[in-house]
């Protein structure tokens, strides 16, 4: 029997430069999404315990009092874990110096309390929602060792079809890229930790030696589900924008 993960680390170390004011007195994760009530990681945390996660470990340095302050007074989700709900458990680790994304999937990787499970991992500035088993049962059917989501974003400029001839044919406004991007969400089975750098990118050290292997896999996010990575104030806004349509569309 293939175990699904219940347990999750979340890169939340980030200063956010780019999303600044907003990340002057908090970190990146901690910006509220305008119209939600909640931030960044509020919502990563009630998609995973909506998904059976059960713990999660926050990994984070930039601002970290903020996050940890919020944490012990949040209403955090109940996880709809297999023994039934319960609140979902969360710990938070302190990065003394910055490890980069490698070194810090597998400094949190170190506190999630079942080391001989697989887990799941996210960006904390991504913003998505898609059914997370699904990704974890395509993992162990490719009996990979890592597998990340892809998506498929929209280019953030205008296109122009034309003939070959070179007459204009249409406009296209933000069409979808005709390239899948890392969505910045996991997969990993238990021994990825001890691949993983002490400092650094796994994305230039350990990926390149699992694809070589192949070891590591690609899971391309259902059709209509959301996702978006918050760098920057107009991703923010747009977000905002985004949730609302799709409320006032289930309405």
């Amino acid at each position: 029997m293939t175990l699904r993960p219940t347990q999750a680390v979340i890169l939340a170390g980030g200063q956010g430069t780019r999303l600044r004011p907003y990340t002057d007195d908090r970190p990146k994760p901690m910006v509220e999404i305008p119209g939600t009530g909640l931030p960044i990681i509020g919502h990563q945390i009630a998609w995973l315990a909506a998904e059976g996660v059960t713990d999660v470990v926050v990994s984070c340095g930039h601002l970290a009092e903020v996050l940890r302050e919020w944490l012990s007074t949040a209403d955090l989700p109940a996880s709809a874990g297999a023994d039934g709900p319960s609140p979902v458990r969360v710990e938070v680790v302190v990065e003394q110096q910055p490890l980069g994304r490698g070194g810090g999937l597998k400094y949190a990787a170190a506190s999630l309390p079942r080391p001989g499970e697989p887990w799941y991992a996210t960006n904390g500035d991504i913003w998505t929602r898609f059914p997370l088993r699904e990704m974890a049962a395509f993992h162990a059917e490719r009996d990979a060792v890592a597998t990340l989501a892809l998506a498929r974003p929209r280019i953030p400029w205008g296109a122009v079809e034309t003939d070959s001839f070179g007459h204009v044919l249409d406009f296209v406004e933000a069409p979808p890229s005709p390239y899948l991007v890392n969505a910045g969400v996991y997969v990993f089975s238990a021994s990825f930790a001890e691949m993983l750098p002490e400092r650094g990118d796994h994305e230039r050290t350990t990926f390149p030696g699992l694809a070589r292997r192949r070891l590591l896999a690609g899971f391309p996010l259902p059709q209509g589900a959301y996702w978006r990575a918050i760098d920057t104030v107009k991703d923010l806004t747009e977000a905002a924008r985004e949730l609302a349509e799709m409320t006032d569309g289930r309405q």
